[in-house]
């Protein structure tokens, strides 16, 4: 749970919601309206299509789902002790997100879209705990279920409700959406090897940070 996170692990969680972000906004654009980690928004995406009969349309959201759950495979999959894990889940999300942008570079929206989808469901992983996803990194309804909850505790003088942790990772995947949607307009499907670069930053400081004998080697 966020509220049990320390707080480099909060500050990991922050970052890692603040890329996802990125992603997705750069994602609904470059898609034109699809999402890579909102299944929420495919899900319902694909529902009207299909009632308009867009089939289409309605297969590339059910694609996209599907492509995300594919990720939440992967990253569960992934071998190795919890600190190693995390590396090898940040490295194959960096190798997807190379991957998309090399696609993005040609044009092929849809396999573009799958990939990013996959690293995005990968993502989710990160912070799982026996083979058990702790809280979805991507997940910001939940969040904002939480804000909602603690503000009230809040109110009624209830201490440690941890609702200001689920609006800091609120804030930051909305700031990152907006960076993602600015960047692609900027400089177009070159924006995501700006994300592959932050990756590939934070899987070097992840990697230095576990190597360091005296220090713990997990995110969270």
């Amino acid at each position: 749970m966020v509220r049990g996170l320390s707080r480099r692990g909060l500050a990991a969680a922050v970052v890692l919601a603040g890329l996802a972000g990125y992603v997705d906004g750069f994602a609904f654009v470059f898609l034109g309206g699809y999402f890579v980690s909102f299944m929420t928004g495919n899900t319902t995406r694909a529902s009207v299509d299909l009632s308009q009969l867009s089939l289409v349309s309605a297969a590339f959201a059910l694609m996209l789902i599907v492509a995300f759950v594919v990720g939440v495979m992967a990253g569960t999959l992934v071998p190795g002790d919890r600190a190693r894990g995390q590396l090898r889940v940040l490295l194959l999300i960096l190798g997807l997100v190379c991957a998309a942008a090399i696609l993005a570079g040609f044009e092929w929206r849809w396999a573009t879209g799958c990939c990013l989808a996959v690293a995005m469901g990968a993502l989710n992983t990160v912070f799982a705990r026996g083979g058990q996803v702790a809280f979805g990194v991507t997940y910001m309804t939940g969040a904002l279920v939480k804000v909602g909850q603690g503000l009230v505790g809040a109110m009624r003088g209830q201490a440690g409700t941890g609702w200001p942790r689920h609006l800091l990772l609120w804030t930051s995947i909305a700031s990152g959406a907006v960076l993602g949607a600015a960047a692609f307009a900027w400089i177009g499907h070159g924006a995501l090897w700006l994300i592959a670069a932050a990756l590939a930053v934070l899987l070097a400081i992840r990697w230095m940070a576990r190597a360091r004998p005296t220090r713990g080697g997990s995110v969270g």
